[in-house]
């Protein structure tokens, strides 16, 4: 059986390289972005061309009564699911001071980042344990926080707890479906050049440079990719419930 993955937030940056590394080891993959537009279009014509099958799957992942008619169209399309990676995550609307965050900006990163997470896993879950699941099929949840689940960025309060509670969805889940042979992981990217880091991703990088991470550099997108299509395929066997920091040793604690 073809494993069959659902990635949020796939059009660009983490999402699409997670999903190009899923394709070019043989999942089928349906791509979420949050409109069918040219730079969804573009994705999935990009996916296309490793020889798999390819859906988009626009549609904004707050609307949680959408879910199960999304997860029909995508299994009328591909087959059955086996792997969801929520990656889809919005940051601040404004760096600053944290005494300075609106509701409007906390509201946003807790909507997506979390709340999103928490009720598309848990539909992800329900539609799995509805269903008859073949034994030598690896079936997985992936979540994509961030380092800023541990680390504080007071520039951005609201996001890094926002992905703290993220962190906590993964465990709960881990622990909920561990007994029905469903893994659950949570990957945290560190410092990783994206259209989300452009702004300051010089910065990092002149910091990596500095010793901010043990590897002197910032991550690429593609390296996210190759992790989490590991995860998904069982590489790591005997495991669930784990945090991969993918952050470069930055947290490692040091004297």
């Amino acid at each position: 059986m073809t494993q069959v993955a659902l990635v949020t937030g796939a059009s660009r940056g983490i999402g699409l390289a997670i999903a190009e590394a899923l394709a070019k080891n043989g999942f089928s993959v349906a791509v979420n972005g949050l409109a069918d537009d040219a730079e969804l279009a573009s994705a999935c014509q990009h996916l296309s061309s490793f020889g798999v099958p390819v859906l988009p799957v626009p549609f904004d992942v707050t609307k949680s009564n959408d879910y199960p008619t999304i997860f029909s169209g995508i299994e009328s399309r591909l087959g059955s699911l086996t792997t969801l990676v929520n990656n889809a995550g919005v940051g601040v609307l404004h760096r600053g001071d944290l005494l300075d965050v609106t509701p409007e900006s906390w509201d946003r990163c807790f909507a997506v980042n979390a709340r999103a997470m928490f009720f598309l896993s848990q539909a992800f879950a329900k539609h799995l344990l509805s269903k008859t699941r073949l034994q030598n099929v690896f079936y997985s949840l992936v979540n994509i926080t961030s380092s800023n689940a541990v680390a504080v960025a007071t520039a951005r309060s609201e996001y890094c707890a926002s992905k703290a509670a993220a962190a906590m969805v993964s465990k709960t889940f881990a622990v909920r479906l561990g007994a029905e042979n469903i893994a659950v992981y949570d990957v945290q990217p560190g410092l990783i050049a994206t259209e989300m880091t452009l702004p300051v991703i010089e910065q990092y990088r002149a910091r990596a440079e500095q010793g901010l991470t043990l590897f002197p550099r910032v991550g690429e997108p593609a390296e996210i990719g190759r992790i989490v299509a590991a995860l998904a395929r069982g590489d790591l066997p005997y495991t669930t419930g784990q945090v991969i920091s993918a952050d470069a040793g930055m947290l490692v604690p040091r004297f």
